[in-house]
C-alpha cells in the first residue's frame, strides 16, 4: 500500500470522487442552512484559481484510488487560501487530512507563500480541531458557540518553512509539484 500525492485540476477524473464526496458532506452537514445548493460552492472558484504558481491542487493516491485531497488559491501577495480539504470518509481518523495540510503548506512555501488563511464551517468540529492541533491560529473566539460565526477563519504563519524550503535547489522542487510519495 503506497500513498502517494498528484498535482493536477480538479478537471482531472481523479478528482471526481474528492468533489463527490465533499457535495454529499456539505449537504449532510449543512443541508440548505447557506441557502444555496453545495454543488454551487464547490463550483464557486474556477479551476485556473489552483493552477499554479498562484495555487495547487492534490490528490493523495493510494493504489489507484483517490482517497484525500486539497487545495490552495492565491489570497493575497503573502497568502495562500486552503480549500477543499477531504479525506474518504471511511479512512478518517488515520492522519492523512494532516498529510495533506502538511504537503499543501510546503507546496505553499514552494511557491513563495509566507502564511495560509482557510476557514471551515461550524458543522465541522473535526476539521476545527484539525487546525488548531496543526499550529493554526483561531481567528474566532473558540470558546462561542460555533454557530455564531457560521464560517470559522484560520491562519498560519508559514514564512520559517518558506525560507527553509526556498534553500531547496529548483529541480528537487519542481519535480515535487507532480508526484510524490506520502510519508
Amino acid at each position: 500500500m503506497t500513498d502517494v500525492f498528484v498535482y493536477t485540476t480538479p478537471n482531472d477524473e481523479r478528482s471526481q470522487p474528492l468533489i463527490e464526496a465533499l457535495i454529499i458532506e456539505y449537504e449532510t452537514r449543512y443541508g440548505n442552512f447557506y441557502g444555496e445548493p453545495a454543488r454551487n460552492e464547490l463550483s464557486r472558484y474556477p479551476a485556473e484559481l489552483f493552477a499554479a504558481s498562484d495555487g495547487a491542487f492534490l490528490l493523495l493516491i493510494r493504489d489507484g484510488q483517490t482517497i484525500g485531497g486539497g487545495a490552495f488559491k492565491r489570497y493575497d501577495e503573502q497568502t495562500a487560501e486552503l480549500k477543499r480539504i477531504w479525506t474518504h470518509a471511511d479512512l478518517r481518523q488515520q492522519g492523512l487530512a494532516r498529510k495533506v495540510v502538511t504537503e499543501l503548506e510546503e507546496q505553499a512555501a514552494r511557491q513563495g507563500y509566507t502564511r495560509i488563511y482557510l476557514t471551515t464551517g461550524f458543522r465541522q468540529p473535526e476539521a476545527k480541531e484539525l487546525y488548531l492541533r496543526s499550529g493554526y491560529t483561531a481567528l474566532f473566539d473558540v470558546n462561542a458557540d460555533p454557530e455564531v460565526y457560521r464560517h470559522l477563519p484560520f491562519e498560519k504563519d508559514i514564512s520559517a518553512l518558506a525560507a527553509q524550503l526556498s534553500k531547496v535547489p529548483a529541480s528537487v522542487s519542481s519535480d515535487r509539484n507532480l508526484l510524490r510519495q506520502a510519508g
